[in-house]
């Protein structure tokens, strides 16, 4: 058997094995959870809660950051930075930069461990109307649950193991960017999936086990959107929202499957969801959604689009749950739900009071649909398709400025985790439990 035919039959078993041991109801791993969808089953979860109410614990964390908490085998993972840009004010000098993940116990909110990272200088300069809103620790950390993975921009790709000791650590460019670095990576059976598009506009796959890069695709501009795994029929692809199109990748290979029309704007942020090989898309600034079949081949623009409306948001991702998706649009405050058979809009709703940026991407679950606005709170609305706020939820001093949440927010084990730049959250229908003695910062 020739070098060649070896190594793909090798790289179609990497994909084939695919990582379902931490998919259960006591994890949450990676951006969007299970699947990347962002619907994680559960029950008894509180629609409210304060500082006061329905908060199982707190950790202080290490520092800022918009990361989601993964959570795997009793632990949480998450990213965080200090020593520039905590303050709008004084950002202070990029040279003192540093990140950490933190390692923080689910049950109890010690901090298990926390391990810092020197970055690769120069970053992204500060700018208040920028960086200011996502930061410098944004990628949700991914895991197999024997290892971490941990994409931090510019400063590479790392791989951990469990305690935090480095195994390997990969350069995917020095490209930087205004609005910062914020795809997350994607574990593919035996391979991690990561958007480059800042660093070296590639999209790129390695060996999780090594770092050793199996393919790159290039050509992949302005784009933060994290990449998704979809079922197709008869396969699975991998889809990325790209500026002005869609696409689709052979995992094993890289090589593209098909493409069709997509957001049509110069860069492109939220990462799609599926249901049923269908893929659910939205995305620019003029606002568009769309739905496209999967499993096409070349281009599908007027093949396998099902429909399209100018409906969509420019940051926050969509959810679909029962027929539907919702989604928020991340500066003007409105909900939306569309018919996922057709994209008529079901409601269109304004948010009141007004939640500001909405740069999180919502949680289904519990019958319930959580929203992490950045500086008013999270709102709980009823999963269906009749409008229903439920709560709207603010930690924090209550006679303090609000502290800045751009991380969406997960669950596990019936218990939601809510990160903002100042504390990790654990929420409960339980009592406020005491403080945990070592999680101070």
């Amino acid at each position: 058997m020739c070098r060649s035919i070896r190594r793909l039959f090798a790289v179609a078993v990497i994909v084939s094995a695919g990582n379902s041991s931490v998919a259960d109801a006591e994890n949450y791993v990676g951006f969007r959870g299970p699947g990347s969808t962002g619907v994680a089953e559960a029950s008894d979860l509180p629609a409210a809660w304060s500082e006061t109410e329905n908060i199982v614990w707190k950790c202080d964390l290490p520092g800022l950051g918009a990361s989601c908490p993964t959570i795997i085998d009793g632990k949480i993972y998450l990213t965080c930075y200090s020593g520039y840009a905590e303050s709008i004010d004084e950002p202070g000098d990029q040279a003192k930069l540093m990140r950490h993940v933190v390692c923080v116990d689910r049950g109890t909110g010690d901090i298990v461990w926390t391990k810092d990272f020197v970055p690769k200088l120069p970053e992204s300069n500060y700018r208040p109307d920028n960086d200011a809103r996502h930061g410098y620790a944004s990628s949700t950390i991914t895991t197999d649950g024997e290892r971490l993975y941990v994409f931090f921009g510019a400063s590479g790709m790392y791989c951990l193991d469990m305690n935090g000791e480095e195994i390997w650590h990969v350069d995917l460019g020095s490209g930087t960017h205004g609005w910062g670095s914020g795809a997350s990576p994607l574990l593919v059976g035996d391979m991690v999936i990561v958007n480059a598009s800042i660093e070296s506009k590639s999209l790129v796959a390695l060996d999780k086990r090594t770092g050793d890069e199996i393919w790159r695709v290039g050509g992949i501009d302005s784009c933060w959107s994290t990449p998704v795994l979809v079922d197709a029929p008869e396969r699975q692809e991998i889809v990325l929202n790209v500026p002005n199109v869609l696409k689709a990748f052979d995992p094993a290979t890289g090589n593209e499957l098909w493409h069709c029309q997509g957001m049509p704007d110069g860069y492109l942020v939220p990462t799609v969801t599926s249901e049923d090989g269908v893929v659910y898309v939205i995305g620019a600034r003029k606002n568009t959604a769309a739905a496209v079949r999967a499993g096409g081949s070349g281009d599908v623009t007027d093949s396998n689009v099902l429909w399209r409306v100018n409906k969509g948001s420019n940051v926050s991702s969509p959810v679909y749950v029962d027929g539907h998706v919702y989604f928020f649009q991340e500066s003007k405050g409105i909900a939306y739900c569309l018919d996922a058979a057709t994209g008529d809009v079901v409601y269109q709703e304004r948010l009141e009071p007004r939640p500001g940026l909405i740069y999180s991407s919502p949680l289904a679950t519990d019958g319930k649909l959580y929203a992490v606005s950045q500086e008013n709170g999270t709102y709980v609305l009823a999963a269906k398709p009749e409008f229903e706020l439920l709560a709207v939820n603010k930690l924090g001093d209550a006679d303090s400025e609000s502290i800045r949440s751009n991380a969406s927010i997960a669950e596990a084990d019936n218990q939601l985790f809510l990160r903002n730049d100042d504390a990790l959250y654990c929420i409960g229908t339980v009592g406020m439990a005491s403080a945990p003695a070592d999680s101070a910062r």
